[in-house]
């Protein structure tokens, strides 16, 4: 069992620290640490898009020629194990953004924006679980805050994030079944505030199918956000609002597909994470394409 304990700990890294400045994600995964098990994990990120969607419609360039916009994300990512059934988790990326062409940001006046983004805190609860014949079912929730720390510039094209604060509840259902394989599906509310703009709050789903053993672990997962108001990037009201200087205002949905591999490389205490990311949909959202790799270290 401490093999496999092992191995669903440090899953949740792959789903975490993967592109902390894409957007805000169902973060939490059905699997539970032991109590007093931590983790700690570094990871870095790469993401770029040449074409974005303007409202809902896929355009072929990106705002003001700017050409190739490309992001890389350095993230540290931390989980204890309070009780058998509780945990809180930790994470803090550090982001750079640039444009191909060199063009300027209209609200920053700069091609290139890096800094620290969002540190987020969680709780996560086990509500249930229980035998089903030879499988298992485990139901759940978190709660947490996402508190901007960078002090970086919430408006323009190349901004690392919206600067909101945002105040997430999150539930979860998983069947694990006797081969290792789960299912699971998360449902999330996001409350967003800042008192320069009118964020949008939003919902987000995802689906998530996978496996695992004592070698490897991998999952495919799907995951969407829905805001529930915002601009629309081209629109009139959008001008009217200051164009660039409103993006923190628009509504910002999208349909994310993701794949992740973590493999123990060092007596189950060291390990690497991979993945891939693409947004396969969206509106007032980039169409964008990457990768991460990560480095996992457990303690019990």
């Amino acid at each position: 069992m401490t093999n496999i304990t092992n191995l669903k700990t440090t899953t949740v890294i792959c789903c975490l620290i993967f592109f902390s400045s894409a957007s805000a994600q169902t973060i939490i995964n059905g699997f539970f640490p032991q109590k007093n098990d931590f983790t700690l994990a570094s990871s870095y990120s790469y993401k770029s898009y040449d074409n974005f969607f303007r409202g809902s419609d896929q355009t072929q360039s990106n705002p003001m020629n700017m050409g190739e916009i490309s992001s890389t994300v350095i993230s540290v990512y931390g989980e204890y194990g309070i009780l058998n059934w509780l945990s809180s988790t930790v994470t803090l990326p550090y982001i750079s953004t640039q444009n191909e062409t060199g063009v300027l940001d209209p609200v920053s006046q700069t091609d290139e924006v890096s800094g620290i983004q969002d540190l987020s805190l969680f709780l996560k609860a086990k509500v249930l679980e229980k035998n089903l014949n030879e499988s298992k079912i485990a139901i759940g929730g978190a709660a947490g805050v996402s508190v901007p720390v960078g002090g970086y510039e919430e408006a323009g094209i190349l901004s690392l994030g919206n600067g909101a604060t945002a105040v997430d509840g999150c539930g979860f259902i998983q069947l694990s079944t006797p081969s290792n394989l789960f299912v699971e599906l998360q449902a999330a509310y996001s409350l967003r505030n800042n008192s320069d703009f009118e964020i949008p709050n939003a919902t987000l789903f995802s689906a998530k199918l996978g496996y695992y053993n004592k070698w490897f672990y991998a999952h495919a997962k799907v995951g969407t956000q829905n805001s529930l108001d915002g601009l629309d990037i081209g629109t009139p009201e959008f001008a009217a609002a200051g164009g660039a200087a409103a993006l923190p205002e628009t509504e910002v949905d999208y349909t994310n597909f993701y794949l992740n591999l973590y493999v123990p490389i060092y007596k189950q205490s060291i390990g690497i994470s991979s993945g891939y990311i693409t947004n396969m949909s969206g509106k007032n959202y980039d169409r964008a394409s990457g990768f991460s790799l990560g480095l996992v270290y457990k303690a019990e």
